[in-house]
């Protein structure tokens, strides 16, 4: 059976839906880019074409965020995961640079709130000695009647012994967990102002403002919230970003070409050939989110989308239960949900799988739960519009319906 676009909803969590109107005008620039008579992946990445697209991808996407002109703005290869290694290496090669009377090795402190946060802290324990897991809040996520626990009570680093960077996760994809907007306002005045704040911003990037002068850096990879896979960008604090080949701590491992933030930041993000046709989307999506009234708009949207979807679910306890219990850590762009067989109140695999080919039926994809975890999962990023989270919903409805009358 073939579909048309109009008549499918893809709540898949990346790679992820993009807007219809970015994909037709990049599948043009795929043939003849600009009048060119050739591909945007068909120019040479040195050429004034290309790096008109960079700087103008550059230029909005710093209008969106309010990024600061003493923050580089970077495009890098790969995704999240390879961020994870590169945002260690430099953050140690940086506080090398800022600490030459250092002895011994640093300790980087690290939030757990899930699988995304859990395996960067897993790479950065590959890479260097002192890594401090400042707390765990997978344990309580999904139990209504464990509190989260507070930024008070963390085990950070002492601020005495110079810690690396705090590294979080604003939103985990998997799990559904998104950080409350005001999480590092919550932390020690002291640590806030000497500890620099890393946040991966994957999932959940341009769906709603950042403080973006509370980091030190944020990181994403792009293909859940803004073009294909295959692009990274950083955002990163100029002073932050050193040549580890002139620090000599023997802490600081030796950092690969392609992962230094100064060669990219000292090329314009053109060290090396980049991933174009990443890029070229992205700035299209960059643009359409300035049309539409910005972050702040999308944060609209967002908020809207999700709201109709939860009270859906919400509408029926013996059916469905999100798998985040404390609603103010509730995911906008990620809502995981179980359903639960009505007689047990367990999470039911076989009704999940039922309600998952009746979305398919009704040319709802991809909203199956990630592998590792199972249960289901709706990613509504910025791409979804308000009708297709009205037409889930609606869906939930009626097969709640069904099932609970049966």
């Amino acid at each position: 059976m073939s579909l048309e676009r109009e008549s499918t909803i893809n709540l898949g969590a990346g790679p992820s839906a993009l807007p219809t109107s970015v994909l037709q005008e990049s599948t043009k620039a795929l043939l003849n880019f600009n009048g060119l008579g050739m591909g945007i992946t068909e120019i040479s990445h040195r050429s004034s074409a290309f790096q008109k697209v960079i700087r103008d991808a550059e230029n909005d996407i710093r209008q969106l965020l309010s990024i600061p002109d003493d923050y580089a703005v970077l495009f890098l290869q790969g995704g999240g995961t390879e961020q994870f290694s590169a945002i260690v290496l430099n953050m140690l090669a940086a506080h090398a640079a800022r600490n030459p009377s250092y002895e011994g090795t640093p300790p980087v402190d690290y939030l757990v709130t899930g699988s995304w946060s859990s395996k960067a802290m897993k790479e950065a324990q590959r890479l260097t000695k002192r890594v401090n897991m400042v707390a765990d809040l997978r344990p309580s996520i999904s139990d209504a009647d464990v509190k989260i626990t507070p930024p008070e009570q963390w085990a950070l680093s002492p601020v005495e012994e110079a810690p690396v960077m705090l590294h979080y996760c604003d939103n985990e994809t998997i799990g559904g967990f998104e950080m409350p907007s005001n999480i590092i306002q919550q932390l020690p005045e002291k640590y806030r102002e000497q500890v620099p704040i890393v946040a991966d911003c994957s999932s959940n990037i341009l769906s709603r403002p950042i403080d973006i002068r509370a980091h030190a850096a944020i990181y994403f990879g792009v293909q859940k919230n803004i073009g294909p896979s295959g692009l990274a960008m950083a955002i990163v604090r100029r002073d932050l970003v050193v040549d580890s080949d002139k620090v000599s701590k023997p802490y600081v491992p030796s950092i690969p070409t392609s992962l230094l933030y100064k060669n990219a930041m000292d090329n314009g993000s053109l060290y090396n050939t980049p991933p174009m046709f990443p890029i070229y989307v992205s700035g299209l999506v960059f643009r359409d989110l300035v049309r539409l009234g910005g972050v702040t708009a999308a944060q609209q949207r967002a908020a809207s989308r999700s709201e109709v979807v939860y009270g859906a679910l919400l509408s029926y306890p013996a059916l469905y239960r999100p798998v985040v219990q404390h609603a103010e850590y509730r995911s906008q762009m990620n809502i995981t949900f179980r359903i639960l067989d009505p007689a047990t109140q367990q999470p039911s695999p076989e009704l999940e799988a039922s309600f998952a080919q009746y979305c398919s039926d009704r040319h709802i994809f991809n909203i199956k739960g990630h592998r590792s975890v199972g249960g289901l999962r709706a990613s509504l990023y910025n791409a979804i519009t308000q009708e297709q989270a009205e037409t889930f919903a609606n869906v939930t409805r009626e097969f709640a319906k069904q099932h609970i009358s049966s």
